[in-house]
Protein backbone atom coordinates (compact mmCIF):
# COMPACT_ATOMS: atom_id res chain seq x y z
CA UNK A 1 0.00 0.00 0.00
CA UNK A 2 3.22 2.38 0.93
CA UNK A 3 4.79 1.64 -2.46
CA UNK A 4 1.50 2.41 -4.48
CA UNK A 5 0.22 5.38 -2.42
CA UNK A 6 4.29 6.77 -3.72
CA UNK A 7 3.11 5.86 -7.22
CA UNK A 8 0.16 7.77 -7.04
CA UNK A 9 1.87 10.50 -5.19
CA UNK A 10 4.25 10.72 -8.03
CA UNK A 11 2.20 10.66 -11.05
CA UNK A 12 0.10 13.18 -9.61
CA UNK A 13 2.94 15.61 -8.98
CA UNK A 14 4.53 15.14 -13.24
CA UNK A 15 0.81 15.91 -14.57
CA UNK A 16 -0.48 18.45 -12.07
CA UNK A 17 2.79 20.03 -10.07
CA UNK A 18 5.81 18.95 -12.10
CA UNK A 19 8.78 20.24 -10.64
CA UNK A 20 10.64 21.49 -13.33
CA UNK A 21 7.85 24.17 -13.67
CA UNK A 22 7.39 24.94 -10.75
CA UNK A 23 7.90 28.70 -11.31
CA UNK A 24 4.68 28.78 -12.86
CA UNK A 25 2.41 26.82 -10.64
CA UNK A 26 4.07 27.75 -7.63
CA UNK A 27 3.38 24.09 -5.77
CA UNK A 28 5.95 21.27 -4.48
CA UNK A 29 4.80 18.42 -3.88
CA UNK A 30 7.24 15.36 -1.90
CA UNK A 31 6.25 12.42 -0.19
CA UNK A 32 7.98 11.04 2.78
CA UNK A 33 8.12 7.67 4.17
CA UNK A 34 8.62 6.16 7.39
CA UNK A 35 10.25 2.72 9.15
CA UNK A 36 8.67 1.12 12.19
CA UNK A 37 7.42 3.87 14.40
CA UNK A 38 8.18 3.75 18.13
CA UNK A 39 8.09 6.01 21.33
CA UNK A 40 6.04 7.07 24.01
CA UNK A 41 2.31 7.85 23.46
CA UNK A 42 0.95 4.75 21.72
CA UNK A 43 -1.90 2.59 23.64
CA UNK A 44 -3.04 1.50 20.51
CA UNK A 45 -4.07 -2.49 20.41
CA UNK A 46 -2.11 -4.84 18.62
CA UNK A 47 0.87 -2.72 18.31
CA UNK A 48 4.38 -4.19 19.24
CA UNK A 49 5.58 -1.47 22.10
CA UNK A 50 2.28 -0.45 23.99
CA UNK A 51 1.74 -4.84 23.96
CA UNK A 52 5.09 -5.09 25.11
CA UNK A 53 4.71 -2.42 27.58
CA UNK A 54 1.71 -3.67 29.02
CA UNK A 55 2.77 -7.45 29.03
CA UNK A 56 5.46 -6.65 31.28
CA UNK A 57 4.20 -4.55 33.41
CA UNK A 58 1.15 -6.85 34.00
CA UNK A 59 4.26 -9.85 34.71
CA UNK A 60 2.91 -12.07 31.45
CA UNK A 61 4.09 -13.30 28.43
CA UNK A 62 4.63 -10.86 25.89
CA UNK A 63 2.19 -12.85 22.82
CA UNK A 64 4.68 -11.95 19.45
CA UNK A 65 2.75 -13.27 16.23
CA UNK A 66 5.68 -12.88 13.85
CA UNK A 67 9.35 -13.19 16.04
CA UNK A 68 11.17 -13.58 12.19
CA UNK A 69 9.80 -10.69 10.49
CA UNK A 70 12.27 -7.93 9.98
CA UNK A 71 11.52 -4.26 10.30
CA UNK A 72 12.77 -1.05 10.16
CA UNK A 73 13.10 0.19 13.66
CA UNK A 74 13.07 3.88 14.51
CA UNK A 75 12.64 6.51 17.37
CA UNK A 76 9.38 8.78 16.58
CA UNK A 77 11.61 11.66 16.92
CA UNK A 78 13.92 10.73 14.19
CA UNK A 79 10.98 10.64 11.63
CA UNK A 80 9.90 13.83 12.79
CA UNK A 81 13.39 15.05 12.37
CA UNK A 82 13.30 14.18 8.64
CA UNK A 83 10.27 15.28 7.99
CA UNK A 84 10.57 18.75 9.15
CA UNK A 85 13.94 18.92 7.67
CA UNK A 86 12.24 18.06 3.96
CA UNK A 87 9.27 20.24 4.82
CA UNK A 88 12.07 23.74 5.16
CA UNK A 89 14.05 22.51 2.08
CA UNK A 90 11.14 22.03 0.44
CA UNK A 91 9.84 25.33 1.12
CA UNK A 92 13.46 26.77 0.21
CA UNK A 93 14.23 24.80 -3.25
CA UNK A 94 11.17 23.32 -4.51
CA UNK A 95 11.88 22.38 -7.19
CA UNK A 96 15.04 20.61 -6.19
CA UNK A 97 12.95 18.35 -3.28
CA UNK A 98 9.87 17.47 -4.62
CA UNK A 99 9.70 14.06 -4.82
CA UNK A 100 10.27 11.04 -2.48
CA UNK A 101 12.10 10.50 0.46
CA UNK A 102 12.39 7.49 3.11
CA UNK A 103 13.79 8.22 6.53
CA UNK A 104 14.80 5.08 9.03
CA UNK A 105 17.42 3.39 10.67
CA UNK A 106 20.61 2.62 9.66
CA UNK A 107 20.85 -1.20 7.97
CA UNK A 108 22.02 -2.50 11.58
CA UNK A 109 18.73 -1.27 12.51
CA UNK A 110 16.52 -3.71 10.80
CA UNK A 111 15.81 -5.82 13.41
CA UNK A 112 13.74 -8.90 13.88
CA UNK A 113 10.88 -8.75 16.32
CA UNK A 114 12.17 -11.16 18.38
CA UNK A 115 15.53 -9.05 18.96
CA UNK A 116 13.29 -6.06 19.13
CA UNK A 117 11.26 -8.27 22.15
CA UNK A 118 14.13 -9.73 23.41
CA UNK A 119 15.96 -6.35 23.34
CA UNK A 120 13.05 -4.84 25.50
CA UNK A 121 13.00 -7.55 27.83
CA UNK A 122 16.41 -7.27 28.67
CA UNK A 123 15.93 -3.32 29.53
CA UNK A 124 12.97 -3.44 31.64
CA UNK A 125 15.06 -5.97 33.62
CA UNK A 126 12.49 -9.35 33.36
CA UNK A 127 9.72 -10.54 31.30
CA UNK A 128 8.83 -13.21 28.68
CA UNK A 129 7.86 -14.19 25.69
CA UNK A 130 6.19 -16.53 23.52
CA UNK A 131 5.19 -17.28 20.14
CA UNK A 132 1.49 -17.21 18.94
CA UNK A 133 2.37 -17.57 15.13
CA UNK A 134 -0.39 -19.20 13.15
CA UNK A 135 -0.78 -20.56 9.59
CA UNK A 136 -4.49 -19.13 9.42
CA UNK A 137 -3.48 -15.68 10.55
CA UNK A 138 -3.70 -12.21 8.03
CA UNK A 139 -0.63 -11.98 5.61
CA UNK A 140 2.17 -9.61 6.80
CA UNK A 141 5.08 -9.24 4.92
CA UNK A 142 8.32 -11.16 6.31
CA UNK A 143 11.24 -8.42 5.60
CA UNK A 144 10.41 -4.47 5.28
CA UNK A 145 13.44 -2.34 4.95
CA UNK A 146 14.02 1.34 3.96
CA UNK A 147 16.81 2.47 2.05
CA UNK A 148 17.41 6.05 3.68
CA UNK A 149 20.31 6.59 0.96
CA UNK A 150 18.53 9.87 -0.52
CA UNK A 151 17.37 11.59 2.36
CA UNK A 152 21.03 11.81 4.03
CA UNK A 153 22.69 12.59 -0.12
CA UNK A 154 19.94 15.16 -0.58
CA UNK A 155 18.64 16.42 2.56
CA UNK A 156 22.00 15.82 4.78
CA UNK A 157 19.59 13.73 7.55
CA UNK A 158 20.75 10.65 9.13
CA UNK A 159 19.50 8.66 12.57
CA UNK A 160 21.03 9.91 15.63
CA UNK A 161 19.52 6.89 17.53
CA UNK A 162 20.43 2.91 17.04
CA UNK A 163 18.14 0.50 17.56
CA UNK A 164 19.12 0.33 20.65
CA UNK A 165 18.57 3.46 21.85
CA UNK A 166 15.42 4.08 20.02
CA UNK A 167 14.29 0.87 22.09
CA UNK A 168 15.92 2.07 25.49
CA UNK A 169 14.31 5.77 25.02
CA UNK A 170 10.79 4.35 24.54
CA UNK A 171 10.68 2.05 27.49
CA UNK A 172 11.76 4.87 29.66
CA UNK A 173 8.78 7.21 28.50
CA UNK A 174 6.31 4.41 29.34
CA UNK A 175 7.81 3.85 32.75
CA UNK A 176 7.50 7.46 33.72
CA UNK A 177 4.45 8.24 35.88
CA UNK A 178 1.39 9.62 33.51
CA UNK A 179 1.56 13.13 34.76
CA UNK A 180 5.55 12.80 34.24
CA UNK A 181 5.16 11.65 30.50
CA UNK A 182 4.77 15.17 29.08
CA UNK A 183 7.47 16.58 30.70
CA UNK A 184 9.53 13.52 29.90
CA UNK A 185 8.41 14.03 26.23
CA UNK A 186 10.23 17.53 26.49
CA UNK A 187 13.28 15.93 28.15
CA UNK A 188 13.31 13.88 25.40
CA UNK A 189 13.14 16.50 22.39
CA UNK A 190 16.06 18.28 24.06
CA UNK A 191 18.52 15.60 24.67
CA UNK A 192 17.44 14.59 20.93
CA UNK A 193 18.38 18.24 19.60
CA UNK A 194 21.70 18.16 21.30
CA UNK A 195 22.83 14.92 19.82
Amino acid sequence: SKACAELVVSSFRHSFFNPLAVAAHGKAVASARAGNVIGGGDWSSDRIIPDIVRSLAAGVAIEVRNPASVRPWQHVLESIAGYLRLGGLLAEQPAIYGRAYNFGPRPEGHLTVKELVEEAIALWGCGAWKDISSAGAPHEAGLLKLDISRAGRELGWTPKLDARTAIQWTLEWYRQPRDQQGNFTFQQINTYLSL
